[in-house]
């Protein structure tokens, strides 16, 4: 069965990129006000966390974005630049752990400032109508803009806490001219518009952060199932940013030594029209595109030339576990396929 991190939360957390992450470059440029917590730390790839007893100087510390408590007139925003360009599909203003000291509402803007952080001459458009907020929730909401966009504007009315901002999108690259140009590029990296679309198990980590940039920084960042005790393996099935022929696949077990996978295989296909659950079943006959590879703990493994076994362009993988573990990093290294 295909898990995802959220079984309740729209289909856009799933299909796109959250473009507000830190771990991809974005950053909080700007905000009125950031008493009680600073603005970046709502920029967070983690889930919040709550610490019931840590303070620092300003009072008690929170997991994101905290405002005090306005006494005049107007509300706080915060500017956010988003890892890079990209359409927005939807968002999540997350306002975990904050109970008595949430916004009872907010609204997001975007403009495109390719140049740079935006100035009082910027257009912004609204793309998240104002919404009310409740206490330690996600508040999900579709993008109403079909725009390419830089930075995001975060509006809370008046003032208050925000745990996490997450923007998920799709990276705006030049597809056909990287193609034109022959340019090798991670075709799965989340910055390019990676993701992972369905798994079998990820007991001990989210599947999609084998796509974040960097090496892994502890046991913990990486895609980790709990131990199999059945027939069969682990899987994990990714969609590529953009379909493109395979050079070079790296597999990286960093920090996992008593629990990396004894082997790991990969097959692969051009996955036309609807991505609907079908996948799952249909990515058991794909072409084997990397036979089994014996793993070794703590480890960069690269595979290129004879061994990658499939030629033309490929939009989806199934990563095979064998028979369960810790994968840290992967890297699909490659050519795009012409738009």
């Amino acid at each position: 069965m295909s898990h995802s991190s959220n079984d309740t939360a729209p289909e856009f957390t799933r299909r796109f990129v959250n473009m507000a992450d830190a771990r991809l470059g974005a950053v909080a440029v700007f905000a009125t006000d950031d008493f009680f917590a600073d603005k970046q730390r709502m920029l967070q790839s983690a889930p919040a966390v709550f610490y019931p007893d840590k303070y620092d100087d300003n009072g008690k510390w929170m997991d994101g974005w905290e405002s005090r408590r306005k006494r005049v007139e107007g509300h706080d925003y915060a500017v956010v630049r988003l890892a890079t360009s990209c359409k927005i599909y939807g968002v999540d203003i997350d306002t975990s752990h904050f109970t008595g000291n949430f916004p009872p509402a907010a609204s997001l803007e975007a403009c495109f400032c390719p140049d740079g952080d935006p100035d009082d001459t910027a257009t912004w458009s609204e793309i998240v109508a104002p919404q009310g907020l409740g206490a330690s929730a996600h508040h999900y909401a579709d993008a109403h803009n079909d725009g390419v966009f830089t930075h995001v504007r975060l509006h809370i009315y008046p003032d208050g806490g925000i745990a996490r901002l997450r923007v998920y999108g799709r990276p705006d690259r030049d597809w056909s001219q990287m193609a034109q140009q022959g340019e090798q590029v991670d075709l799965a990296a989340m910055i390019n518009g990676g993701i992972a679309v369905a798994w079998s198990d990820a007991h001990y980590g989210n599947p999609n952060v084998v796509m974040a940039p960097g090496r892994g920084i502890n046991m913990g960042d990486g895609w980790e199932t709990s131990r199999r005790r059945e027939p069969g393996n682990e899987w994990l099935i990714i969609e590529l940013g953009h379909p493109g022929e395979i050079d070079k696949i790296v597999i990286d077990t960093c920090h996992f030594k008593g629990n990396f996978p004894d082997r790991v295989s990969i097959q692969g296909a051009y996955v036309e029209g609807e991505k609907d659950k079908s996948i799952i079943a249909r990515s058991m006959f794909w072409q084997t595109v990397l036979p089994e590879q014996k793993m070794q703990a703590d480890r960069i493994h690269e595979f290129g030339g004879a061994a990658i076994t499939v030629r033309g362009p490929v939009s989806h993988l199934r990563i095979n576990s064998i028979p369960d573990g810790g994968i840290s990093r992967i890297r699909i290294l490659g050519k795009p396929a012409r738009p």
